[in-house]
């Protein structure tokens, strides 16, 4: 496929000096790899515009549902891609230091796809409230709905302080309700719907089922594919695995001191011994036609030599 036709590119010129600005090695490695796809693709894309961006006709209508993976990671040119792979650099890399890499590039892959579904759902529903046709020829490219996904997990753990919007403070909270219209004030031609969509993708795991749903598909997958491994989470999602102990090292039950007197009530072997004697006589003695509680007797014979031992060792 040709690659498309490019000027001088200023926006990716900035973008690739501000990754070198920040360092790559000061970048996370989900955060990285999601910067470097989508430059990748915008230099050398897959398919041309028309053909990756998401729309309800082709999609839904013409089974193109390969448009779902191709959107998000494609741009309609250099500034587009500058402005949201700076916005990805910064609340990628606090997100994912946050929420671990793993966890993080879960929660990348489920609200791509989640948003581009939300945005089909939400332009065919216009379509037929409407009744305008159109809607359904409405086609979006570009990585902003997962951003604004992410902006709404980063203002749920980070909710206090002020941001400015067009210069007016609004409360962080709610600064995602501010630029998404303030956007589309200033900038004709966004996707007002897609925006919309990763918004409320961010609201359905931040107040919704949406991150319990993840976390109970990560724990089944996971079991199936690592049986070594033990799945834990956090209120701020996946934190890690625990491998399972190696042969020959203390487990965390063979770490921790035990409480031995809970079983021998604080006696020695050889009193331990004369009580289970005793009580063993004192059975007997009752003649019950039930056996003890130990499950078994000893003869006359063996209680002796029992306590001739005993008396023997002293």
């Amino acid at each position: 496929m040709q690659r498309r036709a490019r000027g001088a590119s200023v926006g990716l010129i900035l973008l690739l000096s501000q990754v070198f600005h920040v360092g790559i090695n000061n970048i996370p490695p989900v955060t990285l790899a999601t910067l470097a796809l989508n430059i990748w693709l915008f230099l050398s894309p897959l398919k041309p515009l028309h053909g990756s961006c998401l729309s309800v006709d082709q999609c839904y209508w013409q089974g193109d549902w390969q448009r779902l993976l191709l959107s998000p990671v494609h741009h309609a040119d250099d500034w587009h891609l500058y402005f949201n792979m700076a916005s990805m650099l910064w609340k990628g890399a606090k997100l994912e230091r946050r929420l671990g890499s793993r966890w993080f590039a879960y929660i990348i892959i489920t609200f791509s796809l989640l948003t581009g579904v939300l945005y089909l759902l939400l332009e065919l529903s216009l379509a037929v409230l409407m009744d305008e046709p159109n809607f359904q020829r409405n086609c979006a490219v570009g990585f902003s709905g997962v951003l604004f996904a992410l902006k709404v997990l980063n203002n749920h753990y980070c909710p206090g302080g002020l941001v400015s919007v067009l210069g007016f403070p609004v409360p962080n909270r709610y600064a995602c309700w501010a630029e998404l219209v303030a956007i589309h004030l200033c900038t004709p031609g966004t996707s007002f719907v897609g925006h919309l969509a990763g918004i409320l993708v961010g609201l359905m795991y931040t107040q919704g089922p949406l991150r319990k749903i993840m976390e109970t598909c990560a724990g089944i997958f996971s079991s199936a594919d690592y049986p070594g491994q033990q799945q834990y989470f956090r209120s701020s999602g996946y934190t890690g695995y625990q491998d399972r102990v190696p042969p020959g090292r203390p487990s965390s039950f063979d770490a921790s001191p035990r409480n031995y007197d809970a079983y021998t009530a604080g006696l020695s072997e050889e009193e331990q011994l004369e009580r289970a004697l005793r009580a063993s006589l004192q059975d007997r003695g009752n003649a019950r036609s039930t056996p003890p509680p130990y499950g078994f007797r000893l003869s006359p014979e063996e209680m002796r030599v029992h306590r001739l031992q005993r008396f023997d060792s002293h």
